[in-house]
């Protein structure tokens, strides 16, 4: 024979020993997205899409008592997707269903089927969207609210059964709602739009308080069960925010790892709060909000997202948990994981000011005084409650204070830059200056780099993959008189040998060709070796090469046709006694026009006058040679490897304002030889370091200048402002000021009720606005809005 709840519940409270828990579960079978706790914790209901039961709760373990979903036919009135247990009848639950409907159960029927009475009269069809929250009030226990995605709130009489009252926020969906457990009449909401407001049941055409909460959709909210003006809430952004509503002001902001879809108070624990996570972060966790980066406790044993959790019967060390992966668990604060246990006990922080932080468990860790600045030393001593199982926090803290100096220096080096609007050549010269008057030698010498190599009035190296070009030079070479005991073996071995040509001139290409010559291989050598150190500018002085006086001059080497002065071919007397007269003489080289050639052919060479009067010259010889003239050109170093390699050590000692400017200056003369990869981490990191010293503007131009899809794209983002009516609060979608839903105008001033032609100041908050100059002047004597609907508005 089936029994009955209310027999059910004897039973339980026969075999439940409260005073020793223990960390137990049990699998539902199917996902699990909401849990409820009747009255004195005694038993549970889970549900899901595929799961509807009831467990009792008993001290070694769960035991099933009913599922609502076996054995029959079911539709979407099952599929629960939050449930609310009433506080005094405990046969009562209701239920928030995926169809929109909102579906009142009856645990006292007889019936297989629980829902009471007639369907038709307890499901309640008035939303038109997914049910997000049931809520009953902690008071009167015939009083049910219900959240949709619809962006409605109803507010159901279950005694008429019938909606009491309705309550909207326009076209944005409700993730949650939580009945004030100081106030009778008020209640909070929580959007997707980030907006939390604070309701008055009697008053459901307006809200009494409006927060601009959260950076995205706020999933959670929970009323704090001692203080009556505190708020918790969470969402996307991963921040729980602890409100004081009397100061509309944040008090602690708590940091998670993953966006957060419950958050719970402690109870007996005024600074603890637990969550859970939507996405990632499988775990449970308690947080001390006074510590906001590391939990007070954790409970690890779910393998998917925890969906629901609250503290059994309102026992501070006792939870229970429903999660995706089916398992319905009681966990204990004895059993649970201390994460601070885990952590190194010394920390180092260092602000954006330079200002450097230590803390260690003792006093053995402590930093000694930097140089150029001062500290300061404080002690902190907490002592947690014995029933927490917690050791006494100890904390030494020093800080130290730097000048700041490179920090100033870097803040003004962004802000007097230039990186656009001016050719390279200036936007170089400038931002090198700016470095210099700021002692940043070293980044200046960097851009005066960057002028020097990529500047358009510099000359640019030539590339030696260019074609050759045979160039000819003329190199005479002068032999000193021997002496007489060497004229006397010369002419010994003259006569055995044949008699010179016609002509001493040696004509001698680069490539080695070769004119009259007995000695072919080694003037060849010789020749070459020459030829190439004069064209690097090195003369060996004992070499017998002469250029007028002394080493060669340019105006040896670039003597232009105008300057060039006929000299005559004939050598002195002194020199030597020809032994016939020359009749072949060499034709002068044809002027040069082209604007690579290094000399001009047409200069006839003329033996010096100052020549050692010790030694008379014995031979004068002129070697004609063909030089390809792209040997003598600078070729192509790659020196853009070099910088890109400056700009890498520069980002890899932590200046990365550096390489993004230069990267933002030179644009597609350096960007390519850099991984794109690499290119958004330095500007990433820049744009960071903008925003903390608040330098918006300077980030946003910097985002307009970098042709980086990734950074670009952050200029491309929540650029849209929403534009809503002030009466209904939805958005204005046509262009202009008439609310389609309120058929009004929407652009009037909330001060002296006329239309504003022209500049219109609004409240993204609240939507109310108006004139400018009658909006600043009501908030300089209050911060509230000028309508009255109790929104704390700003003006800056």
């Amino acid at each position: 024979m089936q029994q009955t709840m209310s027999h059910v519940s004897k039973m339980v409270h026969d075999r439940v020993s409260p005073s020793n828990p223990q960390t137990m579960s049990i699998d539902c079978g199917g996902n699990i997205s909401t849990m409820a706790q009747n009255r004195d914790a005694t038993q549970v209901v889970v549900g899901g899409r595929s799961v509807f039961k009831i467990y009792s709760v008993y001290e070694d373990g769960f035991e099933e008592k009913f599922n609502l979903r076996g054995g029959r036919p079911v539709n979407l009135n099952y599929c629960a997707l939050d449930i609310a247990w009433n506080h005094t009848d405990e046969n009562i639950l209701a239920t928030g269903a995926t169809n929109g409907a909102v579906v009142i159960w009856d645990l006292n029927m007889k019936t297989r089927c629980k829902q009471e009475m007639s369907v038709s009269k307890h499901v309640f069809t008035q939303h038109k969207r997914t049910v997000n929250r049931v809520c009953f009030h902690d008071v009167e226990h015939r009083t049910l609210l219900s959240a949709s995605q619809d962006g409605q709130m109803n507010l159901f009489d279950l005694r008429k059964r019938e909606v009491a009252a309705n309550f909207s926020v326009g076209s944005t969906s409700v993730r949650d709602i939580n009945f004030c457990p100081h106030n009778y009449f008020n209640f909070a909401s929580a959007d997707e739009a980030g907006t939390v407001m604070i309701w008055d049941m009697r008053k459901p055409n307006i809200c009494e308080k409006k927060l601009t909460a959260h950076n995205g959709p706020v999933f959670t909210i929970n009323w704090h069960p001692e203080d009556k003006n505190w708020l918790a809430t969470a969402g996307r952004d991963r921040l729980i925010k602890v409100w004081d509503l009397s100061r509309n002001k944040v008090l602690h902001t708590v940091y998670s790892i993953a966006s957060l879809s419950r958050i719970k108070w402690r109870p007996q624990r005024k600074y603890h709060i637990a969550s859970c996570s939507l996405l990632i972060d499988f775990n449970i966790n308690i947080w001390d909000i006074r510590r906001p980066y590391v939990p007070f406790a954790t409970f690890d044993m779910h393998k998917d997202a925890t969906t629901s959790m609250m503290f059994k019967n309102k026992d501070p060390h006792v939870m229970l948990s429903a999660s995706k992966d089916s398992y319905l668990y009681q966990h204990v604060f004895r059993d649970a994981k201390r994460p601070a246990e885990d952590l190194v006990p010394a920390g180092l922080g260092i602000s954006v000011q330079g200002i450097v932080g230590h803390a260690n468990s003792d006093r053995q860790g402590k930093l000694s005084t930097m140089e150029g600045g001062s500290s300061r030393s404080y002690f902190n001593k907490r002592s947690t409650d014995k029933n927490d199982q917690f050791v006494d926090v100890m904390a030494y803290m020093e800080v130290f204070n730097e000048t700041g100096q490179e920090l100033h220096s870097w803040v003004e080096m962004a802000q007097e830059y230039e990186l656009t609007g001016k050719p390279v050549e200036e936007l170089c010269t400038h931002n090198s200056s700016v470095a210099r008057s700021h002692n940043m030698h070293h980044i200046s010498q960097a851009w005066q780099a960057l002028l020097v190599l990529y500047s358009a009035s510099m000359p640019v190296c030539t590339d030696s993959k260019h074609p050759s070009q045979t160039r000819t030079f003329s190199v005479l070479s002068v032999t000193p008189a021997p002496s007489a005991q060497e004229k006397t073996d010369n002419d010994k071995g003259k006569a055995a040998k044949e008699p010179k040509t016609d002509t001493d001139v040696d004509e001698r290409t680069c490539d080695g060709t070769s004119g009259n010559s007995d000695d072919e291989g080694d003037l060849q050598e010789l020749s070459d070796i020459k030829l190439a150190s004069i064209a690097r500018g090195q003369v060996n002085p004992d070499w017998d090469i002469l250029f007028g006086d002394g080493e060669p001059g340019a105006e040896d080497f670039f003597m232009g046709p105008a300057t060039v002065k006929k000299k005559d071919w004939s050598l002195p007397h002194e020199a030597f006694f020809p032994r016939h007269e020359i009749h072949d003489r060499e034709t002068p080289f044809e002027s040069l026009t082209d604007s690579n050639h290094f000399y001009d052919s047409t200069v006839d060479y003329e033996p010096p006058s100052n020549l050692p009067t010790s030694k008379t010259v014995e031979t004068t010889q002129l070697t004609r040679l063909s030089v390809d003239t792209s040997l003598l050109s600078c070729p192509d170093w790659g020196y853009t490897d070099s910088i890109v390699s400056l700009l890498k050590d520069l980002a890899a000692e932590g200046d990365v304002q550096t390489p993004v400017t230069m990267l933002i200056v030179m644009k597609d003369q350096i960007r390519a030889h850099i991984d794109t990869d690499l290119q958004e981490d330095w500007f990433m990191s820049y744009l960071e370091l903008l925003g903390r010293f608040k330098l918006w503007s300077i980030a946003n131009h910097v985002i307009k200048l970098s042709n980086l899809p990734g950074i670009f794209m952050l200029n491309q983002q929540s650029t849209t402002i929403h534009v809503n009516c002030n009466m209904c609060n939805r958005l204005l979608t046509r262009s202009g000021w008439l609310c389609d839903r309120c058929k009004m105008i929407t652009n009037v001033c909330s001060i002296c009720c006329q239309p504003v032609k022209g500049m219109f100041l609004w409240c993204q908050g609240c939507s109310h606005g108006g004139h400018m100059q009658h909006i600043k002047d009501w908030l300089l004597q209050s911060n509230e809005c000028p309508k009255g609907c109790g929104h704390i508005c700003e003006y800056t």
